[in-house]
């Protein structure tokens, strides 16, 4: 087995005009993990992954996906790797199964529809309705059908969930982890930080065209602040917190109040077993907040 990275990329540079979409981007997905690629809408993560289908050319930099230059020989890349795109343009009088045969036959694979026809299923997708008359969600089912309909070595999923319920966000997840059970290296985009610690293994963060860092999905939330609204039976004895790494008391009501956690919560939630507690809320950081975070540090 390679030991070759699937998606190797080093210093890529894109500008559309006078708009720096990539400022020398470095990334390596290692062969069979789940990789997340998270950031704000336009930080770079379409614009990089088009670039490693050749969809569009870098200005500089190179990028290798399952050891081939996709500016070389792009047919050969495509060949082995399934794309779901942030937003796909289908023939709106065509219906699902007729969008997804012409697909199919555009890929040239042998196409199992039985394997079509259970992936519908499972997302609840009826094949027989007409691309113009289908929501944004179940468009984007078609979408997940023809990303996961035929073997590939590599899944390039831009925003898979966008549009879904949370149903159907699950269902997806299932998706990938079975893929990646059969092998298959998956590099997925979101702006959605519970998407990414769902399923992936490890996580770039990109911002304004530079990777800003790439962590394990559970180091995400240790890098930033969090608040934490607790009510107890009774008020909180006065410097109960004193100790707790982090915590801060920002706000006190009665038997309510707000802290401020920075890093790991083991402690707050330690001191806090000690006294009769009836309600306890975290507020999660927002993708925002984490950028900040990271960009002080």
């Amino acid at each position: 087995m390679t030991t070759e990275p699937a998606i190797s990329i080093h210093a890529l540079t894109k500008s559309y005009g006078r708009v720096q979409a990539l400022r020398g981007v470095d990334l390596e997905v290692n062969r069979g993990e789940v990789f997340g690629f998270l950031g704000p809408n336009g930080a770079g993560k379409t614009t990089t992954i088009r670039c490693l289908l050749d969809l569009i050319r870098p200005d500089g930099g190179t990028t290798r996906v399952l050891g081939l230059d996709p500016q070389a020989d792009p047919v050969a890349v495509r060949r082995r790797v399934a794309y779901l795109p942030g937003e796909l343009n289908l023939e709106a009088n065509l219906s699902a199964e007729r969008a997804l045969r012409y697909l199919a036959d555009l890929r040239g694979d042998g196409i199992d529809w039985n394997r079509v026809r259970d992936l519908a299923r499972r997302l609840n997708l009826d094949l027989k309705t007409q691309i113009k008359n289908m929501s944004k969600g179940n468009k984007q089912k078609v979408g997940v059908v023809q990303a996961f309909m035929a073997p590939a070595e590599l899944l390039l999923l831009d925003e898979p969930t966008s549009g879904l319920d949370p149903l159907m966000q699950q269902e997806v997840y299932r998706l990938v982890r079975e893929a990646q059970a059969a092998g298959t290296t998956i590099f997925f985009s979101s702006h959605i930080i519970g998407e990414v610690q769902a399923i992936a293994e490890r996580v770039a963060i990109i911002r304004d065209g530079r990777i800003v860092q790439t962590v394990e999905p559970r180091e995400l939330i240790s890098m930033s602040v969090r608040r934490v609204r607790v009510r107890l039976r009774e008020p909180l004895p006065e410097g109960a917190l004193v100790a707790v790494p982090g915590a801060t008391l920002i706000e006190r009501d009665g038997d309510s109040l707000t802290v401020q956690i920075e890093g790991e919560m083991d402690a707050l939630i330690k001191t806090l077993a000690a006294f009769p507690v009836v309600d306890l809320e975290t507020e999660r950081p927002s993708l925002e907040e984490i950028f900040l975070t990271l960009y002080e540090n």
